[in-house]
């Protein structure tokens, strides 16, 4: 699991895996998970994260909400 945050844009990105992108779902305006050909996530766009992360319904909320903790990016919902 890998973390790119750009402040400017107030958006993080969480790569899960390296498989190839083949389509996304969005949760909601603030939530997009990107899914590979065979329908597993390989990674997620947050935005708005100075506000803070809602991650229900994300994939691997432990691990997500540990990872995002060490960036100093608070959660609000897990």
């Amino acid at each position: 699991m890998k973390l790119r945050h750009d402040a400017e844009a107030d958006a993080v990105y969480i790569q899960l895996s390296r498989q190839k992108y083949e389509f996304e779902k969005d949760l909601d305006p603030e939530r997009r998970i990107d899914y590979s050909a065979d329908g597993s996530p390989i990674g997620i766009e947050l935005l708005c994260v100075s506000t803070g992360i809602n991650l229900q319904s994300l994939p691997d909320l432990q691990s997500m909400s540990r990872l995002l903790k060490q960036h100093r990016i608070k959660v609000l919902a897990s």
